[in-house]
């Protein structure tokens, strides 16, 4: 028989190794509950994982592959319960990423290597658009024919990083034009309160035409035809969100892609699509413009020599970046590697 001492360090002991035995079950139990709450904040009720998407402008055909992925169930496939935002100049897709309000967004390229280079771990998971579709246009009535002819006039532009096209074009040619800040129309240069104005060939340039302006009345400067390709829309998420869940960007990647694929290969389905997102948010366009739109997004993201729909050729973000540098956006050039994260299989040009 134990008595004394002996006896209360038996019992110590005792009691000792069922604590330890009821924390691990404990342990147990809490890892089970974080792990179902974990996976209730990441996933719906019926399993697939919910992901806010923002495209940065209004519904319309520059994003139309997003909605065809959305309408034929690419994303479901992959397991996720996607909401598409409704973007615009009130909501830039970058300061919603930055907030937390979105987990993915697009964006152009030159936009991306400015957040980065700044200080704000943004990364592209895949770009879309191989090659710039900004242009300026102008009256042949003007006199102006050819990009010398820009010298000395007023040219209607948009702020901030879109200056950065238009900027190096003009350096390029030893242009020195009347910059004249341009807001989100064109009847600036409509009223003729402009020589020239920047304009996208998808959008900007097609309302002229709609305006009643002939095409053979303009003189049109796409930038991409002088050497300027420069990338523009890419699917965007914040670094963590890659690092905490690469397959869920790795899916959304894939998914937007073959979106894109088959908008192209069934256009006028794809384009009904389009159309039930312009009517539900009353975007004051029409089929026509819609069509033009769709067309011109096929021109600019797949042409003769354009990487994968979904690749970033080291090549143009070099480009890119080196002309940020060169126009004193940003101080040094963020690495190409951590800037652009692979996850859809897709592999380097």
């Amino acid at each position: 028989m134990i008595s004394g001492p002996m006896r209360t360090l038996s019992l110590v002991g005792m009691d000792l190794k069922v604590f330890a035995s009821q924390a691990a079950r404990w342990a147990v139990v809490i890892a089970a509950i974080l792990f179902v709450t974990i996976r209730g904040a990441e996933a719906g009720e019926d399993g697939h994982r919910k992901v806010r998407f923002l495209p940065q402008w209004i519904h319309q055909a520059q994003f139309a592959g997003f909605y065809v992925a959305f309408e034929k169930g690419f994303y479901r496939e992959k397991g996720l319960d996607v909401e598409i935002m409704r973007g615009g100049p009130d909501l830039p897709g970058s300061e919603m990423l930055v907030d937390g309000k979105t987990d993915f967004a697009t964006m152009f390229l030159f936009k991306g290597i400015t957040m980065r280079a700044r200080g704000v771990r943004v990364v592209n998971i895949a770009q879309i658009v191989q090659k710039s579709a900004y242009m300026l246009v102008a009256r042949r009535s003007s006199g102006i024919l050819k990009p010398e002819d820009l010298d000395g006039k007023k040219i209607g532009l948009w702020g901030g990083e879109f200056r950065l096209l238009p900027e190096a074009f003009f350096h390029t040619h030893n242009i020195s034009p009347r910059i004249i800040p341009q807001g989100t129309t064109v009847n600036l240069f409509l009223r003729s309160g402009v020589d020239a104005a920047s304009a996208m060939w998808y959008n900007e340039y097609h309302q002229l035409i709609n305006a009643g302006l002939d095409q053979s009345e303009l003189t049109t400067f796409l930038l991409s035809d002088y050497g300027m390709r420069f990338p523009e829309d890419g699917i965007y998420c914040l670094e963590k969100t890659c690092l905490d869940a690469p397959s869920l960007c790795g899916d959304f990647a894939a998914a937007s892609v073959a979106g894109w694929e088959y908008c192209f290969s069934h256009p006028d389905e794809s384009l009904d699509i389009v159309m039930k997102y312009v009517h539900a948010a009353k975007t004051a366009t029409n089929r026509v413009h819609q069509k033009w739109m769709l067309e011109r997004m096929k021109d600019i993201i797949r042409f003769e020599g354009s990487p994968a729909l979904g690749a970033l050729s080291v090549n143009s973000y070099m480009e890119v970046a080196s002309e940020l540098k060169k126009g004193g956006y940003i101080e040094a050039v963020p690495s190409y590697h951590e800037f652009h994260f692979e996850p859809h299989g897709v592999a380097r040009p």
